[in-house]
């Protein structure tokens, strides 16, 4: 039955690619098609509004600095409604004004469509805050991420127009993409009993006599976006485990394929682009066998339960259950932890601090290698420098200068994407140790050994991969954790975006090197292998050694 629930949604999500990654290729392919019609007419008014008379293509240093500006300005203006929380409308609770580093560290994760909570939603932030600053930058930061992918797509392959235009695609993102989805995801929420209300917390007295406040607010909006922009900050404390974010296993695979959909069609899009949709789908492919592979992981691990509960006599039958929610079971739980950590979501159905080592593992290694499907884009940028790697190698095995879409890899290309792939463990790796050489990161350990050390892993992982989920057993509400996870949030960002738009600005303007009978295909089943295979040997190198003394040390101990 576990296998068959699991089976359902893959299918589903299977079917859902190819109209999707469609859709997504039609509303940026710059090209006349039937989505101008419908929501042309919107666009211009915003065109209008933002004073964007000439769309034409920028370079990627113009495209890389608009993005930048904006996510700017929109930073400031949320860090100040954040300070000032306390005083502003829609405030039926008395929610008072956010500590700054707290405030820091919640603008940048928002904006950096991490939406790592240093703060528990239904205490923490005013319905104002949680409607216009949240929310808002949830559309936001997935339009951006969206953008930068897209014009990714346009550089490695050629397009007319080069990069294209940041600013009519962050205005295409809104109106085609997020807002209309996000709208019919809230009204099916809605139906299934989500809360959508801005009347202040119910009060009721409980069968024991006591008082307890219930908070309320407009949930269901929140929960659409947050999902469909791989977004996770939850409007409670829970998250996706509270019964008004997630009441049953329908909402919970609604959720699912929420914020799945997107990230897994953009291979299928980037397809479309390249003019081979076969390479899509073998992008696709590599990226599916990593995912199946750890929710494989996991899924056992969670059914075959914990050994230290069996020794104990304790019927373990169901698997561990520790941490989850009756109404999802092992499966569905497995299933969310896989996806959201593939798709660097973050929101979480059940506690990641409570999956047993290897089933904890799963989800970290997915967030280290960040190139399972990823975030709106991230994913799939990743993964499309690991195929330029991966070409470079072949490459350098043969003798033949590496070639990529009919682009000629040079030591440029190579410079940028030696960057990003040093960067990332370096931001994971270099704050994790940092933490435990002072008493302001180890305080904050609930846990010692092996576990604690994957506790604060497990922070900077989530944090440098933009997912923002957490082992939530970390006392992470403190000026160090919400500078340093603030820092290393910026920096997972915005590096590697502007090291992997430089390379698609370089290779837009190269000449097309013509296919011959000594070009390396790419759109093979093996340069699928050679792809999962570059991916896992770089992924061991820079993060085996970390993870045998968290995860594995604790699981062996056991």
């Amino acid at each position: 039955m576990d296998i068959l629930q699991i089976g359902i949604v893959i299918v589903v999500l299977l079917l859902l690619v190819k109209p999707a990654g469609s859709y997504i290729y039609h509303v940026f392919s710059n090209e006349a098609n039937w989505t101008d019609r419908m929501f042309g007419p919107v666009e211009e008014f915003f065109y209008a509004v933002i004073g964007l008379r000439k769309r034409s293509g920028m370079s990627w240093k113009t495209y890389a600095l608009s993005m930048m500006a904006t996510n700017v300005v929109l930073v400031a203006a949320s860090y100040a409604a954040l300070r000032w929380m306390g005083g502003l409308p829609a405030n039926p609770n008395g929610t008072g004004n956010m500590e700054a580093s707290l405030s820091f560290n919640t603008v940048i994760s928002f904006m950096t469509n991490t939406n790592l909570q240093h703060y528990s939603g239904e205490s923490g932030m005013s319905y104002l805050g949680q409607m216009i600053v949240i929310t808002m930058m949830m559309f936001t930061s997935a339009a951006s991420g969206l953008a930068v992918a897209i014009a990714f797509m346009r550089g490695i392959t050629r397009r007319r127009g080069g990069l294209g235009n940041f600013f009519e695609d962050f205005v295409k993102a809104h109106v085609r993409v997020f807002l209309p989805l996000a709208l019919i995801v809230t009204l099916v929420l809605v139906g299934l009993k989500v809360p959508q209300t801005l009347d202040q917390a119910v009060t009721v007295n409980t069968l024991g006599g006591a008082v307890q406040h219930i908070a309320m607010g407009p949930v269901a909006s929140l929960e659409s976006i947050k999902h469909l922009g791989t977004n996770g900050g939850g409007f409670f404390g829970a998250n996706s485990s509270h019964p008004f974010e997630n009441p049953s296993p329908l909402t919970n695979v609604i959720e699912i394929l929420s914020m799945w959909t997107i990230s897994a069609a953009l291979p299928y899009t980037f397809g479309r682009f390249a003019g081979n949709r076969k390479q899509g789908w073998i992008l696709f492919s590599a990226m599916m066998v990593l995912f199946l592979a750890f929710l494989s992981l996991t899924y056992v691990s969670e059914k075959s339960g914990n050994p230290l509960i069996h020794q104990l006599g304790i019927d373990a039958s169901q698997g561990s259950m520790e941490g989850k929610e009756v109404r999802f079971g092992v499966a569905q739980s497995a299933l969310f932890t896989a996806v959201t950590t593939a798709a660097t979501t973050g929101s979480v159905n059940n506690m990641h601090d409570t999956l047993t080592p290897l089933g904890g593992l799963a989800p970290l290694a997915q967030m280290m290698l960040n190139v399972v499907f990823g975030g709106k884009g991230v994913g799939l940028v990743n993964m499309l420098m690991y195929a330029i790697l991966g070409v470079f190698i072949c490459g350098l095995m043969v003798g033949r200068t590496p070639e990529f879409l009919g682009n000629k890899i040079e030591s440029r290309e190579m410079k940028l994407i030696a960057v990003a792939v040093l960067a990332h463990p370096l931001i994971i790796l270099a704050p994790t140790a940092i933490s435990f050489l002072t008493h302001l990161g180890t305080d904050a350990l609930s846990n010692p050994l092996y576990h604690g050390l994957s506790q604060a892993l497990y922070e900077f992982a989530s944090s440098a991969a933009n997912n923002g989920s957490g082992f939530e057993g970390l006392g992470d509400n403190t000026v160090f954790w919400n500078v340093s996870t603030g820092l290393v949030m910026l920096l997972g960002r915005y590096v590697s975006i502007i090291a992997l738009l430089a390379v698609a600005g370089s290779l837009s303007r190269k000449k097309p090197v013509p296919e011959s009978i000594g070009t390396f295909r790419t759109d093979t089943k093996l340069f699928a292998g050679i792809l999962v295979g570059t991916v896992l040997l770089i992924g061991a190198l820079t993060f085996l050694p970390v993870l045998v003394l968290g995860p594995i040390a604790e699981f062996l101990t056991m």
